[in-house]
């Protein structure tokens, strides 16, 4: 029994090498912190239950991240407030994992608000972790939605006023209003009979999970003393006699012995109920690849440009015909708020193996359509790529001498064929023309994709087949 009290949870890491401190063995927690308290905890019930194997913890920003230095299980970090939303997505992806959001008072009661009581409201089948210690910790101890009335932070040097800051949310009671949660309990960390308290509600909300029975949340106030500015035995008597006054202690919600355990249906549609559920037509033509030379097979592409230039129809369009083709393809659109005017890119992969993130740092091909986005994305270009630049907008050259450069005056060009925003159009035929990437044949039948009023096919047919015709005559022997 001692053995297994004081040895270290199967469920961590023996060294934790992610840990950028010295000492690999040691968490790197300020002394006093909940946090290590709260792991073993969890890493305990994990082990007992037999689930890290499965198990995924979700951590976003905040102390909590550092969760993934020590857990042995499956790890995501997650945008700030964010972890409900991803957990609910893993958690319906793998029904089978015990997915955790692990989450401090400033990431779910601030900018995760949202977030959290949509899962709970949801009754995802997930169980969260809620540390309250009354202050953003990691950033420098400003005020948190959960700082007490008169409590001095960095941010509240006088004391956070109900009037000004407005009063400390309670998450627990918020949570226990809405119908779908099972199971809601909050717990604090001040003495070991209230750390042993908290040890048995880490282990039901987790039990609970893995009997399938809903969403569960503990919230444990935990101590901070290098925010609170403390040594830690204070910090512990200021939970116990200042904390506990504004969110009591105990069971806010237990549905476990009446709720019925989730059925677990997962749908995996084959290749044709996909195409069904999506209205996709079957495809009988086929289009072979082509014999494309082998420094531009594979292209990481970025297209830039400003908003109503056609930069993610380009960027779409050059994964459909990729597709058509049976690349593997992802694109990846990027812009600011503006529909018109504003900035806009695109990243795009055509790869003949999978595509392991669809982010294009450095692009083998960049496609610019104004000088902003040459002058900004120029010295990301892959030595030996390739920059595509609209000539007929851009009035400088670009400086690069260890790139191919394509000069197309894609502007004048589809104003002459009588309307200049099928640019971006003569730009996806010289790109095929110029690597041999794609056939006529390939991007003609990408535009019935592509082009949503039929009526304007026509007349981008004829800017890919006017911007083929010069990628062809410019391509490099």
């Amino acid at each position: 029994m001692a053995d297994k009290v004081l040895r270290k949870p199967r469920s961590f890491y023996d060294l934790y090498e992610r840990n950028p401190s010295a000492d690999k063995k040691m968490p790197h927690y300020c002394p006093g912190c909940g946090h290590g308290n709260v792991h073993k905890f969890i890493a305990e019930a994990l082990d007992d239950f037999k689930v890290a194997d499965r198990t995924i913890f979700i951590s976003p920003v905040g102390c909590s991240v550092f969760a993934y230095y020590y857990f042995d299980t499956g790890n995501i970090q997650a945008a700030h407030g964010r972890a409900p939303a991803v957990a609910t997505g893993i958690k319906r992806a793998h029904p089978h994992s015990i997915v955790i959001s692990y989450q401090g008072d400033g990431d779910l009661a601030a900018i995760g608000t949202a977030e959290i009581l949509h899962a709970a409201n949801r009754g995802e089948n997930i169980t969260v972790f809620f540390i309250n210690n009354a202050i953003y910790g990691m950033t420098g101890g400003q005020m948190a939605p959960t700082t007490l009335i008169d409590q001095k932070t960095t941010t509240t040097p006088y004391g956070r006023k109900p009037q000004n800051e407005g009063f400390p949310v309670k998450v627990a009671e918020l949570i226990s209003q809405l119908e779908a949660p099972v199971y809601v309990e909050r717990v604090a960390l001040f003495d070991n009979k209230h750390r042993a308290k908290a040890r048995m509600a880490v282990r039901k909300a987790i039990k609970n999970q893995v009997d399938n029975l809903g969403f569960s949340l503990v919230e444990i106030l935990s101590p901070c003393p290098s925010g609170w500015k403390m040594d830690p035995v204070d910090s512990l008597k200021w939970i116990e006699e200042e904390m506990v006054k504004v969110f009591p202690l105990g069971v806010y919600k237990d549905l476990t012995k009446e709720v019925e355990p989730y059925e677990i249906h997962e749908f995996k549609p084959d290749a044709e109920e996909i195409k069904e559920l999506l209205g996709l037509k079957e495809e009988t033509r086929s289009f072979k690849r082509l014999d494309v030379p082998q420094k531009y097979r594979n292209p990481e592409i970025k297209i830039a440009g400003f908003g109503g230039q056609g930069v993610l129809l380009l960027g779409a369009a050059l994964a459909q015909a990729g597709m058509l083709q049976d690349y593997h393809v992802s694109w990846l659109p990027s812009y600011g708020p503006e529909m018109r005017g504003g900035t806009a890119n695109c990243h795009v992969n055509i790869r003949e193996i999978e595509i392991g993130t669809p982010v294009v740092a450095n692009p083998s091909i960049l496609i610019a359509l104004n000088r902003p986005s040459l002058e900004k994305f120029e010295s990301d270009v892959q030595p030996g790529g390739v920059i595509i630049y609209d000539s007929s907008l851009i009035d400088i050259t670009p400086s690069r001498t260890d790139v191919e450069v394509l000069p197309i005056p894609a502007t004048k060009m589809a104003d002459e064929l009588g309307n200049t925003r099928i640019a971006n159009m003569v730009v996806l035929g010289a790109i095929a023309g110029y690597t041999n990437f794609f056939d006529l044949d390939t991007l003609f039948e990408t535009l019935k994709a592509a082009i949503k009023r039929k009526k304007l096919i026509e007349i981008n047919r004829k800017a890919v087949e006017t911007g083929y015709k010069f990628g062809l005559e410019h391509r490099k022997p």
